[in-house]
């Protein structure tokens, strides 16, 4: 409790709260507008923070990832238009809430979810993260490879795309982490001779590149939808009624729990959350016949869960050091360029730091809060912003923030060939959060595999030996194993009930 004052004392000063509210505010905004997302604008703003201290960027950054979660949910009651892939599942009967005259209600019903999310599972992030981090300084090389490598398993199975694409995209990422100078060795590896490359391939322009630019290219591709139906809600008309009050406190609660567990796995825990707790919902539900048709629950329950999702993948970054959603990544990026060295030491060479981020999180949920409901007109008008005017915007933040980094042409021209493969990516339906992951948590898995390597005099063995990396390998195995298994056992259960003829 002491250390929480403390950093509420830090995320308190005239300079972090400005910050957290443009992060919000930020966030707010790209979740109402569909396809730039929080992993693209954290990738914008990466090259403007560098003259801020490092609680103030990552105090902005973080607002902006939960933030996102809050505006997505605009769209989707009010335009049927999810502004976020975790705002699917809210348009269903949140859509249906508007066009019965309840659209003011749902917003509250989103709104007051997520903040009550936000609030607990801060709440069991403050406890639990420094725990963790207590217990992570007893691991060594072996149990930090045998993590990364059980997260890119689990995430690639998760991705929502066949497990080939999942495992080409994070082989990509993995192949683009060993680009530049061999830590041990001193040696260039395919750098292809270039001077430059032999510092490696920075993840910022490779991120500008794979959202920002890509997004620009698909907008040129496609043609901006005209006469959008946005429905009107007033301001009194956004408190809801005391039967749908009631219905919204449990799956709000439960949505709460079940979302910062699910922010515990690597891969997209928020979209995975939300279509988890819809789904308890409904089956525990007195009214499931409701559903799909105008129901409370179905708004409380999925928003919740996707802003505790947030928290809870906050946890692994700030306790470990290894991010396991996409977003996180980002933030995993923002420290290390701000001098701040994430894993179980963070709580303890910088309390500031850890400290200072999750108090603002509670600030900035109460932001959160006020600025979603009296001002969603805004933001909802922000929609009819022509793309022609956004889109260039967009791309002169990412030339300007790519050639920030290090001042270098070079990264000019990965962010570019990153954006076209992007767009290809795009075209072809594969999913690029998995490649993300890989070149972030890629150099830490090989300098992981090789210390152990060198621990153990070249033997694999030592993977075995150790109960922790045992059990993550047996997981990881299990993860791709049981579900074809599953999937087979369940096809000759349907074959063999079908009656044959004759």
């Amino acid at each position: 409790m002491l250390s929480l004052l403390h950093g509420f004392a830090i995320a308190l000063t005239p300079m972090n709260i400005l910050f957290a509210f443009i992060g919000v505010f930020l966030g707010t905004l790209v979740g109402v507008l569909p396809g730039i997302g929080p992993i693209g604008a954290m990738a914008l703003l990466l090259g403007a923070t560098y003259g801020l201290p490092a609680t103030t960027a990552l105090i902005m950054f973080g607002g902006i990832y939960y933030g996102s979660m809050y505006g997505g949910s605009t769209t989707s009651i009010l335009l049927n238009v999810p502004g976020e892939s975790s705002s699917v599942v809210t348009a269903i009967d949140g859509n249906k809430m508007a066009k019965k005259g309840r659209g003011g209600a749902a917003l509250f019903i989103a709104a007051a979810g997520s903040f009550i999310a936000g609030t607990i599972g801060l709440v069991i992030l403050s406890m639990m993260a420094p725990k963790l981090a207590k217990l992570a300084l007893d691991f060594g090389p072996p149990e930090y490879f045998a993590i990364a490598f059980f997260g890119l398993i689990v995430l690639s199975q998760l991705s929502g795309q066949s497990l080939v694409k999942s495992f080409m995209m994070v082989g990509i990422g993995l192949l683009l982490g060993t680009v530049g100078l061999d830590a041990i060795t001193g040696q260039p590896r395919l750098t292809f001779g270039s001077v430059e490359l032999q510092q490696g391939i920075d993840f910022v322009p490779v991120a500008m590149g794979l959202f920002g630019v890509s997004e620009v290219l698909v907008a040129v591709e496609e043609k901006l939808a005209t006469g959008t139906n946005i429905i009107s809600v007033k301001l009194k008309e956004l408190l809801p009624n005391a039967e749908e009050t009631k219905r919204s406190v449990g799956p709000a609660i439960r949505g709460s729990l079940l979302g910062f567990v699910v922010g515990l796995i690597p891969g997209p825990s928020a979209v995975i959350s939300t279509f988890l707790s819809y789904t308890l919902e409904r089956k525990i539900s007195q009214r499931s016949a409701e559903f799909g048709h105008g129901a409370p629950e179905g708004v409380a329950g999925p928003e919740a869960s996707n802003n505790a999702a947030a928290a809870g993948a906050m946890v692994p970054l700030l306790s470990l050091g290894i991010p396991f959603a996409p977003p996180t990544a980002l933030l995993l990026s923002a420290m290390l360029i701000h001098g701040v060295t994430p894993g179980p030491l963070l709580i303890q060479d910088h309390p500031d730091v850890f400290w200072g981020v999750v108090a603002s999180m509670y600030i900035g949920n109460v932001m959160l809060l006020i600025l979603n409901l009296p001002l969603v007109g805004m933001f909802v008008n922000i929609l009819r912003t022509p793309k022609n005017l956004l889109m260039p915007l967009i791309l002169l933040l990412c030339i300007v923030g790519a050639f920030a980094i290090n001042n270098s042409v070079t990264d000019l021209w990965i962010m570019l060939v990153a954006g076209i493969a992007g767009y290809i990516f795009r075209k072809l339906h594969f999913s690029v959060p998995p490649l993300v992951l890989a070149l972030v948590i890629g150099p830490m898995m090989e300098n992981s595999l090789r210390q152990t390597l060198m621990l153990s005099q070249g033997s694999f063995a030592i993977f075995l030996t150790k109960p922790l990396t045992l059990i993550l390998f047996i997981a990881a195995i299990a993860v791709l194993v049981v579900p074809p298994i599953f999937k087979a056992f369940k096809k000759k259960a349907e074959n063999n009930s079908i009656p044959s003829e004759g």
